[in-house]
């Protein structure tokens, strides 16, 4: 028999679950020698044997893989037979550099459960049980090669029979980087304000339980960061948590047992179940069921629960023992990044937790819970976090190595080389030291953990986002170009990256605002893209924000600057606007007429805003988007109903959605005593008959909905319907949010279409 051998590296998401014990048991069932090793740039095989053998062998690496593993590239090379015997794993080789794929932490496998809850196993009750199928990954990486010194657990020896189980080639636990049992591995402990430790291991669990029991907060260390914990029946308890977090009435995430349970408090479809028990175990958006037994003050004024399943162990062992739905919401401050630290957990949860459940084994750093839902049949990303980060995103272009800095708020960085795209959990909004602190730091990690150099960087048109001026820092102390992208551009762009789409195409860009090319803000945008470059076709009539910022959080402001707009003026703009006393009206009135401290906006999510306002479903806001939330939730309960009012004036460069006529009608149906949920939907509707207006004038096959405001099931669904009936092919973001946490994938494309570069500033560095 000629034997031949060959050489093959393979990238892709490749470490981290069982990938080398994998290629090691199949190249003993196929009778092959050789060796493979991990590399930073993928894993490296060498196999040796007969000539049909290792065409078989390649067939099956591709075609019998580890579940959750993904192979980008395959390089092979034939070299000459040594004549070894045997097949080996080598020791990791950090040496070579390449594109590897970091893996998310993956929620615990039916194995290694059955192993936690079975009383005559070894790790029964151990809340850090796993296995190559499941656990920790990026919250615990700090480099690659994947490898236990390479992880925050290289601080835990493994103890005879774990070394045993990663020694054995035919155990689930050959090579599992994170392997612990109770005699080896991390260790949970209860500790009281005061920093005193009240218990450990079982007892601090039972202690947990039974504090959870009397209504008390408890913290609780799990995979990516502190939750705060509550009884999700005791409105007392929840009222007490939302006093202490001052997080009056943002909803709050749910922690349940198990699917059966999930179904006593909210409908969940079977593309939603599948999310929950998926591998990511996301907290997934359902509609609430009535009588669910639920406080009142978990979601106020929403039609919909956040809940997700236990991602790991503890989570486990908590939500089973205590056998009732759990508060699980982050354990941090308001516009804070999520406490990772023991110690900094203390202290900045001082005065909200009662009790902090924590463990030693080190978090590298914050993994909100990822949140989706499913919405117009798919599922979408409202929030990358844990399970979903940093999860590569293939192109079907290549583009050069870039570094983009997001926006402002959900902020999150990527990083791209060739077709691959690297993105960030969402850092969230970058209004404190902490914040920014974390920006920067996973600015300078991002691209050594993926393995991309940039060669140019891209940032948002803002002049003032903390991003831009950390991008504008780099570019000086880096030497590497810096361009921006107008902020809706990348809105449109992220999903034409994301669907593999190109021009000619309508993008609509919708939400809060955005820097536009004329120094306003924008934000409710028809961008029209064609070989020739980007026009801005269409937009929201603009309209005064009295008091610029504040207005975003007092949707009456919002209103007030609608109604202006529109030309009521003396006793008919106090009649509408009955919040404002009489001297505070005067001084707005005359500062819009100045413009003194308005900034003129376009936006679809102020607009959102002021009919909420007018509405009286929200005069001032406690958290960002509130008002829009419970505006598509009043809807929720009426029919679709006919709009009208809605003009698109052709006339005006560009054209122009007024929204006088439709606002007019707004007070004269209020008036008339017209239910606000039918009021809430004819905005919706309006809206949407208004999108379909200006695609069909313009006549592009292909739209794109993007940007915050179509994180709104009803919109989203009905452009969806209205835009297919028509004969047009809309697309939407799924796998990265609509909103500025999907902005720094389309600012790394955008900036490298030679079609829109007159939209891109001039090197900012």
């Amino acid at each position: 028999m000629t034997r031949a051998r060959r050489r093959l590296l393979v990238s892709g998401t490749v470490q981290g679950l069982g990938f080398r014990p994998f290629i090691y048991r199949l190249a003993q069932r196929l009778g092959l020698a050789g060796w493979v090793r991990n590399t930073a740039a993928g894993v490296l095989i060498e196999v040796e044997g007969a000539a049909g053998d290792l065409a078989g062998f390649e067939r099956f690496l591709h075609t019998q893989r580890p579940r959750h593993s993904r192979i980008v590239d395959c390089q092979r090379q034939d070299l000459c037979a040594t004549g070894q015997q045997d097949f080996a794993i080598l020791a990791s080789d950090a040496g070579s550099g390449g594109a590897l794929d970091m893996l998310p932490d993956l929620a615990s496998c039916a194995p290694c459960l059955a192993e936690v809850f079975d009383p005559s196993d070894r790790r029964f009750h151990y809340p850090f049980t796993n296995c190559t199928a499941c656990g920790p990954r990026y919250s615990i990486l700090v480099g690659l090669p994947w490898d236990r010194p390479a992880t925050s657990m290289a601080g835990f020896s493994m103890c005879a029979a774990c070394q045993a189980e990663y020694d054995d080639p035919g155990d689930r636990r050959f090579h599992a980087q994170p392997n612990a049992c109770p005699a080896c591995g991390p260790q949970i402990s209860l500790w009281d304000p005061s920093s005193r430790r009240r218990a450990t291991r079982g007892d601090a669990l039972q202690a947990s339980l039974a504090a959870l029991c009397a209504g008390r907060v408890l913290a609780v260390k799990g995979l990516g960061g502190f939750l705060l914990m509550v009884d999700a029946r005791d409105a007392a308890a929840v009222a007490r948590l939302r006093e202490r977090k001052r997080r009056p009435h943002k909803p709050l995430a749910l922690l349940i047992e198990g699917p059966e349970q999930v179904g006593r408090v909210a409908h969940a479809a079977a593309a939603e179940r599948q999310l929950l028990e998926g591998p990511a175990a996301p907290i997934c958006l359902l509609r609430s069921l009535p009588r669910n037994g639920l406080a009142a003050n978990v979601a106020p004024g929403r039609s919909e629960l956040g809940v997700m399943l236990p991602a790991f162990p503890l989570l486990h062992l908590l939500a089973r023992g205590i056998g009732f739905p759990l508060v699980a919401t982050s354990g941090n401050l308001s516009g804070e990044p999520l406490c990772i630290e023991n110690d900094a957990a203390h202290e900045r949860l001082a005065g909200i937790a009662d009790l902090f459940l924590e463990h030693d084994r080190p978090i590298l750093r914050p993994l909100d819970d990822a949140v989706v839902r499913v919405v117009a049949g798919a599922p979408q990303v409202l929030r990358r976090g844990r399970g979903y980060a940093p999860a590569p995103h293939s192109l079907a272009a290549e583009l050069e190595p870039a570094l983009a800095f997001g926006a402002q708020l959900k902020s999150c960085v990527a990083v791209a080389a060739g077709t691959r795209v690297v993105c960030s959990q969402e850092l969230g909004e970058l209004g404190s030291r902490r914040s920014l602190d974390l920006l920067a730091r996973t600015v300078a990690e991002l691209p050594r953990l993926s393995g991309i150099a940039p060669r140019r960087l891209v940032c948002d048109l803002h002049p003032d986002y903390a991003s831009t001026r950390l991008a504008e820092q780099h570019a000086r102390a880096s030497g590497l170009p810096l361009h921006a992208v107008q902020h809706h551009l990348a809105h449109v762009a992220s999903v034409m990256a994301e669907h593999g789409l190109q021009p000619p195409l309508l993008g609509v860009a919708w939400d809060g605002s955005g820097f536009g090319r004329d120094g306003s803000l924008w934000g409710g945008e028809f961008l029209e893209l064609s070989t020739q470059g980007v026009r801005r076709c269409a937009h929201l009539r603009s309209f005064p924000l009295p008091g610029g910022e504040l207005a975003v959080r007092e949707p009456r402001r919002a209103a007030l600057g609608l109604l202006w707009q529109a030309g009521l003026r003396g006793a008919e703009l106090q009649a509408a606007a009955p919040t404002f006393l009489s001297g505070e009206l005067q001084v707005l009135h005359r500062a819009m007429e100045r413009g003194l401290n308005s900034p003129r906006c376009s936006s679809v999510g102020r607009l959102f805003d002021g009919w909420a306002a007018l509405l009286g479903v929200c005069q001032r806001s406690s958290y960002e988007g509130q008002a829009a939330c419970l505006l598509e939730a009043l809807a929720e309960g009426a029919d679709p109903q006919p709009a009208s009012g809605w003009i698109l004036r052709r006339a005006e460069h560009p054209w122009q959605i007024d929204f006088e006529p439709a606002l007019r009608g707004l007070l004269a149906d209020l008036q008339s005593g017209r239910p606000t949920p039918e009021l809430a939907s004819a905005l919706q509707v309006g809206l949407v008959d208004v999108l379909l207006q200006v695609a069909q004038q313009l006549g592009h096959r292909q739209v794109v909905l993007s940007g915050g405001c179509f994180q709104n099931r009803s919109l989203l669904e009905g452009a969806v319907v209205r835009l297919r009936a028509a004969g047009f092919e809309p697309y939407w973001p799924q796998s990265l949010p609509p909103g500025d946490g999907g902005l720094a994938m389309g600012q790394l494309w955008a900036a490298q279409q030679e079609e829109l570069c007159a939209w891109l500033s001039p090197d900012r560095s």
